[in-house]
């Protein structure tokens, strides 16, 4: 396949895309378009997987091994203010995270793979949706994806514009976070606030409770580890001259290890039960678990790490990438089998700072890189399924 042409296809079907964007469950017609393009290619395609997930299947010679490909379909709740002729046609909605990229990307990696199956054994093509709620990976499980389509490994790329473009980079072990969330419910006796002899005030325990958060990670987690905790949130029903009968606070949690997000749990639920007792007031903490760590294989990072230097020189394979907070919904299929989770550089420039980044109003994903990015895909099968 030319290249040239397949660029020019790539980068059509990418601007399509995000101009048109879907959030969580709702990419009927992006997975339509998916489902229609790897038909074309004559692959193996199942929909509706998880809600709106699509996993074709390809398949080579005789190997019995089975690994699989992933990319994320679904935009963010934002509203696109980027400047280019593809802006998003669905107000409040854009590809604010390169999701229309990663998506078209593992479809031009399909093409190559179609046309010359020089692997040998079998390759799932995973296209998931609802990555940014962190449901869409589960929902898939949860219909029978491992089981449905067995795979040994799984591999998943996400563009970052400001690292270097075309390198490839990830790291053994943990490198993105876990995200829990919790609402902290404050409850006291609200009334006039002329007379604060007569009342519960929640706020008081509320500023507390804030301040003693505070302490959880430079008093109670390991120096050594990496743990955030931000309350985000403060909401009270009270008013100018009214002290509040309820206060709410929320906020996000992120940690790399299981231990770590059960530490800050425990010592949250007890500085507030400690903080509103200390005040007369009462409180219902609830604290949830919305994604696990993304922890990589090191045998899959090696594979990944070689495909890199074959493909792009050894100067553009990192597998030393930083940790990062960030959170991703890959990780639950990690839970399962092995893989590896792969950050591709998609920067325009060599100042790195100068790309909007993820998650701006102003982003859009770097079309240069989408072969570059099928390309890498079909060097891994070709590593992975030798």
């Amino acid at each position: 396949m030319d290249k040239k042409v397949l660029q020019e296809k790539l980068t059509a079907l990418r601007r399509d895309l995000h101009a048109h964007p879907e959030t969580a469950f709702e990419e009927v017609r992006t997975a339509g378009i998916v489902a229609e393009e790897l038909k074309k290619l004559g692959l193996e395609v199942c929909t509706g997987i998880g809600g709106t997930g699509v996993v074709a299947t390809l398949k080579s010679g005789n190997g019995k091994k089975v690994i699989g490909l992933r990319a994320d379909m679904d935009a963010i709740a934002l509203t696109d203010q980027g400047e280019h002729d593809h802006v998003s046609q669905n107000p409040g909605k854009m590809h604010g995270c390169g999701h229309d990229g990663h998506t078209v990307t593992l479809l031009g990696a399909a093409a190559l793979l179609a046309e010359n199956p020089s692997f040998n054994g079998t390759v799932r093509f995973i296209f998931q949706p609802a990555e940014e709620p962190g449901k869409g990976a589960q929902a898939m499980i949860d219909d029978g994806l491992f089981q449905r389509f067995p795979m040994d490994e799984i591999y998943g790329l996400h563009n970052f514009p400001n690292l270097p473009f075309g390198t490839i980079n990830t790291r053994v072990g943990p490198m993105m976070a876990s995200e829990d969330n919790f609402t902290i419910r404050i409850t006291g006796l609200g009334g006039h606030a002329s007379s604060p002899q007569l009342l519960v005030d929640p706020l008081a325990a509320a500023c507390t409770i804030y301040l003693g958060l505070q302490t959880i990670v430079s008093r109670s987690v390991n120096p050594a580890h990496s743990v955030v905790v931000s309350v985000t949130e403060f909401e009270t029903d009270g008013g100018h001259n009214a002290i509040p009968t309820h206060v709410e606070l929320r906020g996000d949690v992120r940690s790399y290890l299981p231990e770590d997000s059960a530490l800050v749990e425990k010592r949250m639920r007890e500085i507030c039960q400690g903080a509103c007792a200390m005040y007369g007031a009462e409180c219902h903490v609830t604290y949830t678990h919305e994604f696990y760590p993304t922890s990589n294989d090191a045998a899959c990072v090696e594979k990944a790490m070689e495909a890199a230097r074959d493909l792009l020189g050894a100067t553009k394979a990192n597998d030393q990438i930083e940790p990062f907070t960030a959170s991703e919904d890959f990780s639950a299929f990690l839970q399962t089998v092995p893989g590896c989770f792969i950050i591709l550089g998609t920067a325009r420039s060599s100042d790195l700072t100068k790309d909007p980044p993820t998650h701006n109003a102003a982003y859009d994903y770097n079309d240069d890189a989408l072969l570059i990015g099928s390309e890498y895909w079909v060097q891994l099968v070709r590593k992975c399924l030798a």
